[in-house]
């Protein structure tokens, strides 16, 4: 009869996660995964198989945590420009106040490994198509209310905000201070 688990699996991926959201999926070794859940070599093993399984439960796992936070973005009221401009200023605060500058690991993924592995392109994919349908489901709500002009495409918009985002992720990884990051969220609000 096998031996129950003495940890929770979900928690070694949230754990396994943020490893790999610090050191990426190359840089990341069998130590530090071992290191930051906690779990010796042969029970990470055993349940996950391989290193590359584990990161792609983590990359899910992230894509869980931003589909809601996607779907909290949406219930939101008010006008639309202020929503989208409080979500990037979020991202904004929350990459200054990240010691670490980690960035969006779907953002790091693709960079890293979706070039040479197709099932991570997929996954990263799949999150940025998850906030540009976010951003257009928003876009639309303000064309709706006379906030946007209807006849802009709201597709492209979405994918703008998006690249506003990525934009923010990047240079956030060096930015000296919160004015470069700033700029690029108003200058995406005032386009839109």
């Amino acid at each position: 009869m096998a031996r129950p688990r003495g940890f929770d699996p979900e928690h070694v991926v949230e754990a396994a996660m943020d490893v790999f959201w610090v050191g990426g999926y190359a840089a990341t070794s069998t130590q530090d995964l071992c290191h930051g859940t906690g779990l010796a070599r042969s029970s990470l093993y055993n349940t996950y198989k391989s290193k590359r399984e584990l990161y792609e439960q983590a990359l899910r796992r992230y894509a869980e945590r931003t589909r809601t936070e996607q779907a909290e973005l949406l219930a939101q009221d008010g006008p639309v420009r202020e929503v989208i401009r409080g979500f990037l200023l979020r991202a904004v605060d929350a990459q200054l106040a990240d010691p670490a500058r980690r960035g969006c690991l779907a953002l790091n993924a693709a960079v890293e490994v979706g070039a040479a592995d197709e099932a991570v392109a997929d996954l990263t994919r799949t999150d940025f198509d998850a906030i540009v349908a976010t951003m257009k489901a928003l876009i639309e709500r303000g064309q709706r209310t006379g906030e946007i002009a209807p006849d802009r495409d709201a597709e492209a918009l979405a994918r703008l905000v998006h690249a506003a985002l990525t934009g923010i992720h990047v240079v956030g990884r060096v930015a000296e201070d919160r004015t470069r990051l700033t700029h690029i969220v108003d200058a995406l609000i005032d386009s839109l």
